[in-house]
C-alpha cells in the first residue's frame, strides 16, 4: 500500500467527522488524477509531441496519450485528426503515488512557492492547477528536454462539494496558498 493511501485511511475518521458524513461511503476521496499538456504551435512538430509525452509518462508512470483535434479550427491553425495535446489518467495506486510525489517532492522544488491557488475548485468537488514546467519533477532530466512546458492537474474527488474537496486535499497534505484565494 503506498504511503498516501495508508494516510489517507488513517485521516478517514477525522474527516467524516469534520465533513459532517456519518456513512463510510460518504468520505471524501480521490477518484482520479488528470495530467494534460495542450500542444500549441508545437503540434505540428512530431519529434516535439513524442518527447513532450515521453516526459509526461514519465512524471505519471503511465503510458500518456496523445489526443488528436476532434474538428479544424482556422483561427487556431488546428486541423482534425492533427496533435492538440497530451492526457494521461491516474487511478488507483498510480494516483497515490503521483499525488504523494507531487506533493513532498515537486511542488516544494519550485521556485517562489507559495501553495496551490485556494481559486481551483470548480463547484463540483473537482480541483485544477496548473505547473509552469515539468523540471520540478526528479524523473525528468533536463538534457533530454527539448522545449519546456507546462501542465494542467485535475485532481477528481468523489464529493460534489468544494469544502468537502479542499478538507480532504488539505488533510492529504496539498500546500495551498495562505489566505483567501
Amino acid at each position: 500500500m503506498s504511503r498516501m493511501k495508508q494516510k489517507y485511511n488513517d485521516i478517514v475518521p477525522a474527516l467524516r467527522e469534520e465533513c459532517g458524513v456519518q456513512n463510510t461511503m460518504q468520505t471524501p476521496k480521490l477518484e482520479k488524477i488528470v495530467i494534460s499538456v495542450g500542444a500549441g504551435e508545437e503540434g505540428r512538430d512530431s519529434k516535439l509531441i513524442a518527447n513532450m509525452a515521453d516526459t509526461i509518462s514519465l512524471i505519471a508512470g503511465q503510458k500518456a496519450v496523445i489526443v488528436n483535434a476532434k474538428k479544424s479550427v482556422a483561427g487556431f491553425k488546428a486541423r482534425e485528426g492533427a496533435p492538440s495535446g497530451i492526457r494521461v489518467t491516474l487511478r488507483g495506486d498510480n494516483m497515490y503515488n503521483f499525488f504523494d510525489k507531487l506533493v513532498s517532492i515537486a511542488l516544494p522544488r519550485v521556485k517562489d512557492f507559495r501553495g496551490t491557488p485556494r481559486k481551483g475548485f470548480d463547484g463540483r468537488g473537482n480541483y485544477n492547477f496548473g505547473l509552469q514546467e515539468q523540471l520540478m519533477f526528479p524523473e525528468v532530466e533536463f538534457d533530454n528536454i527539448i522545449k519546456t512546458h507546462g501542465m494542467n492537474i485535475t485532481i477528481v474527488t468523489s464529493t460534489e462539494d468544494d469544502k468537502q474537496a479542499f478538507t480532504l486535499l488539505e488533510k492529504l497534505g496539498m500546500p495551498f496558498a495562505k489566505g483567501r484565494n
